[in-house]
């Protein structure tokens, strides 16, 4: 009688598994494409930091002013992090459907989806700052850059909020 018993869960075995490689299968089109953005994102701001080499040192013409140098370095460094933000989700979900033990360093270890949201979150955080940072250098008209502060500001208290959400569980 016992050997009975197990046959519908070993019929059930070859389902799961096919099911199990499905979704992996299917994780990789997120993964690939995602890392494609990163690497498009990285040739991009490798692109626009030329652009900002040649205007400064090569073009005198059409050199960018001093707060403009400050606007276009900080667009650059926050183009660059957007990448980072993009490789991260796509290393973070490669971890979580194929390969937990790829050699990284600890920050990038991903073992939950908790994990990846939390990274993710923080970057934006970071992303969000540098950003209101190069327009809050280069403001030129009115008060009207407190506008963007508190919008920026009351996203990253909300995603902080979300995060410690996160670590307490």
């Amino acid at each position: 009688m016992s050997g009975t018993e197990n046959r519908p869960a070993d019929a059930a075995q070859p389902f799961s598994r096919a099911l199990g490689t499905g979704v992996r299968l299917v994780m990789l089109v997120p993964v690939v494409a995602i890392q494609l953005a990163a690497v498009a994102l990285i040739v991009y701001g490798a692109i626009e930091t030329w652009h900002f080499v040649d205007a400064l040192f090569f073009n005198t013409e059409h050199a960018p002013s001093h707060d403009g140098i400050l606007l276009l370095a900080i667009e650059i460094v926050d183009l660059f992090l957007l990448a980072t933000v993009v490789q991260v989700v796509s290393l973070g979900l490669y971890q979580l459907y194929f390969h937990q033990d790829l050699k990284l360093p600890p920050w990038l270890k991903i073992t939950t989806l908790d994990d990846l949201k939390s990274k993710l979150v923080g970057v934006v955080i970071t992303v969000m700052s540098v950003y209101f940072l190069g327009r809050a250098l280069t403001w030129t008209v009115g008060a009207d850059i407190a506008y963007l502060g508190v919008a920026v500001a009351l996203v990253i208290v909300a995603l902080t909020y979300f995060l410690s959400k996160i670590d307490t569980h």
